[in-house]
């Protein structure tokens, strides 16, 4: 059976100069970074940042979206750190990450509930499931 795709936004971002010494700026004018190599005292920001950022942003999305569903809201202070490792094995590069959410004043089973159903539904986390080792954690 054939499913219908609706893209809801097209991210159109121009990048010269790569991790070293680059520039990406979004076709809209948004975004408009300078690029370095990750522990190096280079101006600018790294794509591990960005990709950190990038999910962080959107996993906390996720959990509103499911937080709703249950008639409730996600505390003001809702965080999440995201970490995202650069690894290097065997000659091969890849990628490791955490987040670690917190949820101030919601009771853990439904907070636990909220990580868990956002894991499933988020972009970047079924983008990234077994491609990325990923340890989601509430704290």
């Amino acid at each position: 059976m054939s499913q219908q795709t609706k893209v809801l936004y097209t991210a159109k971002v121009h990048t010269t100069g790569g991790r070293e010494a680059g520039v990406a700026r979004s076709s809209d004018g948004h975004l408009d970074v300078r690029l370095s190599t990750p522990g190096t005292e280079g101006i600018g920001t790294n794509p591990e940042q960005l990709f950190a950022a990038g999910w962080s942003a959107c996993f906390e999305a996720a959990m509103g979206i499911a937080a709703h569903k249950r008639k409730i809201a996600l505390p003001p202070d809702a965080a999440i750190d995201a970490e995202v490792d650069l690894c290097l094995t065997d000659g091969a590069y890849s990628l490791r990450a955490r987040l670690n959410i917190t949820l101030p004043g919601i009771a853990l089973d439904v907070a636990q509930a909220l990580v868990e159903e956002a894991h499933q539904t988020c972009p970047y986390s079924r983008a990234t499931r077994g491609n990325v080792d990923a340890t989601i954690h509430l704290v």
